[in-house]
């Protein structure tokens, strides 16, 4: 028997990832709203929600959701970034790795454009 979902379904996923309101990048994974915001953060900033989340077919397959380039962001705490945080007001939504790069504070980082995809069954 074929397996299937409606595009719908995946994309209410993606509803609740496009409320971040803040992404941040980390110098080790955070498993919290305040290791995201805080403890392991190294650079910040705010995310407009609806707005920096574009919905889209999956790549292979699915659905995805890319999330906004954003330049220039000031870096607040030197150190190795190797994650990439989306939080909204009260939780932790989404961490991913990232290719590690030494932050100097006072300096600024570029965030790419980068996809979160989820595959349809198989």
């Amino acid at each position: 028997m074929a397996k299937s979902v409606h595009d719908t379904v995946l994309d209410g996923a993606f509803d609740i990832l496009d409320q971040a309101n803040i992404m941040t990048a980390c110098n080790a994974q955070p498993t919290t709203r305040t290791e995201a915001i805080t403890t392991f953060k190294l650079a910040d900033i705010a995310m407009t929600p609806n707005t920096d989340f574009t919905k889209a077919n999956g790549d292979t397959s699915g659905r995805k959701v890319t999330v906004a380039a954003k330049s220039a962001v000031p870096i607040d705490t030197s150190g190795d970034a190797t994650h990439i945080a989306l939080c909204d007001s009260t939780n932790l939504l989404y961490v991913t790795t990232c290719t590690t790069q030494a932050l100097t504070s006072g300096g600024t980082v570029d965030f790419p454009a980068w996809d979160i995809e989820l595959a349809d069954p198989s």
